[in-house]
């Protein structure tokens, strides 16, 4: 069965708060969906396999520690998971950015797939499928079936807010997959919003109704 981490850093507790409230501006949202993401990143490449590597430094040559060559990718699910992409960015510089573009059918509430552009190593990178909602987990499910269809073989997945439900169905179809959220919230609503939650992330980061 897969993990779920929950990242409860009392930093990202208090900008996830910031975020939920109704009287947060999305200029504000972005940013602390940025910084909070990065937060996170600390904890999702956290066992990132290093090597000794000799360098010399002002006083004397020493052998110390470097990444060990491990290939990152980052995949944002499309729109929302675009104001998570720059925090992970700004932590990993060399990491590659695909896109997997899903959208919730209204009716059905299931995932719609329109967009998918993917590195092309991805069966050697280890990806980092990134949504600020895990909420019916239909369009992180989605997401994972794109990555493994076209090869990848180490995926994790980052959220912000998840409900139980969603986690639920993730690990239902795809028990290999870690889950990182900074909170897991009580349930989801007849509409399939979480709740408490913070409302529709990709409205409140685009400013868009």
């Amino acid at each position: 069965m897969s993990k779920v981490i929950v990242t409860d850093h009392p930093l990202i507790q208090h900008k996830l708060t910031l975020m939920r409230k109704v009287t947060t501006g999305s200029k504000d949202f972005r940013e602390l969906l940025t910084e909070i993401s990065m937060l996170m990143g600390y904890e999702v490449t956290r066992n990132l396999p290093l090597e000794e590597t000799e360098i010399e430094t002002p006083i004397v040559k020493t052998k110390s520690k470097v990444i060990a060559g491990k290939k990152l990718g980052i995949v944002p699910i499309l729109r929302a998971g675009l104001g998570m992409v720059e925090g992970f960015v700004t932590l990993v510089p060399s990491a590659r950015v695909g896109h997997v573009g899903l959208y919730r059918d209204p009716e059905t509430l299931k995932p719609v797939e329109y967009y998918c552009k993917l590195p092309q190593d991805i069966e050697e990178r280890e990806m980092i499928i990134v949504d600020p909602m895990l909420a019916t987990g239909g369009s992180a499910i989605a997401a994972i079936d794109v990555l493994k269809e076209k090869g990848a073989k180490n995926i994790k997945l980052v959220n912000l807010v998840a409900a139980p439900e969603g986690i639920a169905e993730v690990q239902k179809y795809h028990n290999d997959v870690d889950i990182y959220v900074a909170s897991i919230d009580e349930k989801l609503n007849d509409h399939g919003y979480i709740v408490p939650g913070l409302g529709d992330a990709g409205d409140r980061i685009f400013g868009t109704k």
